[in-house]
């Protein structure tokens, strides 16, 4: 009898390319100017967080560091789950968050586009 010990595959997370960028306050009002008229580049519907959403989020933070998720979940509850487990799993972090819309930055170190300026 053989046995066959299934591991899931790793996440995809960035925490070896990068660090998690921490902001201020005044940073953060910033990127709220900026993500104004942003629209939602990803969409987290009742299926949560596939592995085809998780490409998604991963190319658009690559790519554009500040993006806006829609997440269209029935409950409150539901939705602060998934936008705490964008914020670990991406190591990104939330800027603001507004009804099932939230604001995400994630510093790209090889390629930053984002000007904050000082802390």
């Amino acid at each position: 009898m053989v046995s066959v010990v299934h591991t899931p595959p790793p996440t995809r997370t960035t925490a070896a390319k990068s660090v998690v960028y921490q902001i201020s306050e005044k940073q953060k009002k910033t990127l709220r100017g900026l993500g104004h008229k942003l629209k939602p580049v990803v969409i987290v519907a009742d299926a949560g967080l596939t592995e085809n959403v998780r490409n998604e989020i991963e190319q658009a933070l690559n790519f554009h560091e500040l993006i806006k998720i829609s997440i269209r979940s029935g409950d409150r509850v539901t939705r602060d789950g998934l936008i705490d487990t964008i914020c670990k799993d991406f190591q990104a972090q939330l800027v603001q968050r507004i009804g099932n819309i939230g604001l995400f930055f994630r510093r790209n170190t090889e390629r930053p586009k984002v000007v904050l300026g000082s802390r």
